[in-house]
């Protein structure tokens, strides 16, 4: 069967194309399939059970159908949501133009596969780094609103509205129900995600369900989940069955709250709590800035006694005392000073007067001197009729030598 053996002109009829197909699905004989049973059919009176196995990971199904004896043989019984291994032949009906599987065998997939292939998807999520701490962001103190993604009407909405309002009254959730349980759950929780993610209001988003089996809770291991959770922009907290469960979508929410109770009590602050630390706070702060201000005001008050702030003229009056002592002393020493100078002066000028020629020449004396002003001081230095200079007290007196007296 190729395509160049068709021609606009010369096309194959439906039956023919239906045919090749159906020969060609012939061929793939039989093979083993995994997945969950997303609705189970049982018709009374017929000997066929009708399922339709669904792939939770890429939300892929098939039709399988197998005989009502093969489908009584399974222990426990098949329920929906159960994870399953069936042997089966693929069928293409042409008629219909359908696919489908026609089981021959089917086997239950026990708690202890299940719990091993959780750990494996857990081992390849952990070495992607979904689980990593660095990755999650810290919950809000107190967000403006809450989604909140649980089962509707459910014990575990009950408790985290009635936790989280009895601990802050003004607390706004807004709630998605979802189905919690079954094969399409892992398919709602991840639409409420992504349509509470793309809210603004949304500060932080609760997913929250009740405890149950390791199969019940299943969903919530889902790795297209912890997928959409790991890419999801508002915080996110788990609070899913007990302390004791561990789904994966735990490892990879910001925060994981034990059960859905802790939830409530964890999104929001206590308002009680909050109001006597508040107290705590300001008691605590006025005692520190009261002692602070008792121990300034003390300082100041210490500074107050001292004499500089008690007299602040004090030391003026201190310092001009002093200056007005050395300003007297000052003026003592300087008088003295010049006292002294003045009597050092009179005496000096006592002296030289009394040294002085003219001193001299008032006691009678008289100086000589020739024409030329040297001063006569023997009869030898002039001779007869020179003329000479005599100084006496009272001025000169012009003289002419007559005669030479010899001594």
């Amino acid at each position: 069967m190729s395509a160049p053996t068709t021609t606009a002109e010369h096309p194959w009829p439906v039956r023919t194309v239906a045919q090749k197909i159906a020969g060609w699905v012939a061929r793939l004989g039989e093979v083993w399939v995994e997945g969950q049973i997303a609705q189970l059919t049982i018709r009374p009176g017929t000997p066929t059970v009708y399922l339709t196995l669904r792939d939770p990971a890429a939300a892929v199904s098939l039709s399988v159908t197998c005989p009502r004896a093969v489908y009584a043989d399974v222990v426990p019984p098949l329920a929906e949501g159960a994870r399953i291994v069936v042997r089966a032949r693929v069928e293409f009906y042409a008629a219909r133009g359908s696919l489908s599987l026609r089981a021959a065998e089917i086997r239950p997939v026990g708690v202890g596969e299940l719990l091993a292939r959780l750990e494996r998807l857990k081992g390849v999520l952990t070495a992607e780094g979904l689980f990593a701490d660095e990755r999650k962001r810290p919950v809000p103190f107190l967000p403006r609103c809450v989604g909140l993604v649980t089962g509707r009407a459910s014990a575990a909405e009950r408790d985290v509205l009635e936790n989280a309002r009895g601990r802050w009254p003004g607390v706004r959730f807004r709630v998605v129900n979802v189905a919690v349980q079954g094969p399409g759950a892992a398919g709602e929780v991840i639409a409420a995600v992504r349509a509470l993610d793309n809210e603004p209001s949304v500060d932080v988003i609760v997913i929250a369900r009740g405890g149950g089996s390791v199969e019940d809770l299943l969903p919530f291991s889902d790795e297209a989940l912890c997928r959409a959770v790991a890419a999801c922009r508002t915080p996110l907290v788990s609070a899913i069955g007990h302390e004791t469960d561990a789904p994966l979508l735990d490892f990879v929410a910001d925060l994981r709250a034990s059960t859905p109770t802790d939830a409530g009590k964890r999104v929001v602050p206590d308002i009680a709590a909050e109001q006597r630390d508040l107290g705590i706070a300001v008691g605590r702060l006025r005692r520190v800035i009261g002692g602070r201000v008792d121990r300034e005001q003390h300082r100041i008050d210490g500074l107050r006694t001292r004499p500089v702030l008690a007299r602040p003229l004090g030391l003026v009056e201190t310092r001009t005392t002093e200056m007005t002592a050395l300003r007297e002393r000052m003026r003592r020493c300087l008088g003295g000073r010049l006292d002294h100078a003045t009597a050092d002066l009179e005496h000096t000028l006592a002296r030289v007067t009394a040294l002085s020629p003219a001193a001299t020449l008032r006691r009678g004396y008289a100086v000589v001197q020739r024409a030329d002003g040297q001063v006569v001081r023997r009869p030898a230095d002039v001779a007869e009729g020179d003329t000479l200079r005599v100084r006496v007290s009272g001025g000169d007196i012009a003289v002419r030598v007559t005669e030479l007296a010899s001594q």
